[in-house]
């Protein structure tokens, strides 16, 4: 299975269209079919359903598009790690980020030391903690930022210098923007919004038994979309300080929790994966800065 036809395969998929994926990748159509029908004997499997006028992706193409996507994201890692090797000006880091107002602390970071490396490029992926640690094991990150104590055995990571605290974003008008700050009595029977990530890990704990009477209205996985929820009055979303707009005339107000619930968050990297230089080095500048 050649790399030239994964990319082939992906830009069909892409356009469900023979005929665009062929001017996209500049080889005739001709080329494209028999390629793509070889990549199906190959595999032993049907790729496609060929309509009239487009192409859809059976469920074994819908396994493949998967797949390649990952296989070819790491084939062009690959090619721009080796062609940065002797760049002591640059190259490409790749992070993939948990949303936090901490994140704020690796900009300024990645601002530093582009001065220092001007031909810098840098990519950013965002996701929970899941979603991105399972990036970093493929290889396809170099670093994480994560909102949960990594596995020590898998990670090295640097502790962020500040944190975050959980608290209630909810309409200004609302029962409990009366209150100072919101206690887990206060939430009982009350419709909520949280990622499943901090309403198990997070939300639970700080409930304690109070967590039984408590009532997933829905799950989000950006704040951003649970805030819209909230402002229309569906629920009260529980979530990190400074995520969502809750500023005067938002429609919305920010409570903390009490007791307070705090959110480390941590820089992490794969132990058994090897860095290149420009990370090396972006890693030692973020040792040093976060340690201060």
């Amino acid at each position: 299975m050649e790399i030239r036809t994964l990319r082939y395969f992906l830009a069909v998929a892409r356009e469900e269209n023979m005929s665009h994926a062929a001017e996209l990748l500049h080889v005739t159509q001709p080329t494209l079919s028999k390629a793509l029908r070889a990549l199906e004997d190959e595999l032993g499997q049907k790729l496609f359903t060929r309509h009239s006028f487009s192409i859809a992706l059976t469920e074994e193409g819908i396994l493949l598009r998967d797949r390649a996507e990952d296989l070819i994201s790491m084939a062009d890692r690959i090619e721009r790690d080796f062609l940065s090797l002797d760049d002591i000006t640059g190259g490409d880091i790749y992070f993939g980020l948990a949303e936090s107002y901490q994140i704020r602390h690796l900009a300024r970071e990645i601002r530093a030391f582009k001065a220092t490396y001007p031909n810098l490029r840098y990519h950013i992926t965002s996701g929970d903690t899941e979603q991105v640690t399972e990036k970093l094991d493929k290889g396809l990150l170099d670093f994480a930022v994560i909102c949960e104590l990594p596995d020590e055995r898998k990670y090295d990571y640097v502790l962020f210098p500040e944190a975050d605290y959980f608290g209630v974003a909810m309409p200004e008008h609302a029962a409990l923007a009366a209150k100072p700050a919101v206690s887990a009595e206060d939430l009982a029977g009350l419709p909520l919004f949280a990622s499943e990530q901090s309403w198990e890990n997070d939300i639970r704990p700080w409930a304690k038994e109070q967590f039984a009477r408590f009532r997933l209205e829905g799950s989000f996985r950006l704040a951003y979309n649970g805030s819209m929820f909230a402002r229309e009055g569906l629920g009260l979303l529980l979530t990190l300080n400074n995520l969502v707009d809750t500023s005067p005339g938002s429609g919305l107000v920010f409570r903390p929790l009490t007791p307070p619930l705090e959110m480390k968050m941590y820089f992490i990297r794969n132990r058994y994966q090897r860095l290149t230089p420009i990370a090396e080095r972006f890693l030692r500048q973020i040792r040093a800065s976060f340690s201060k």
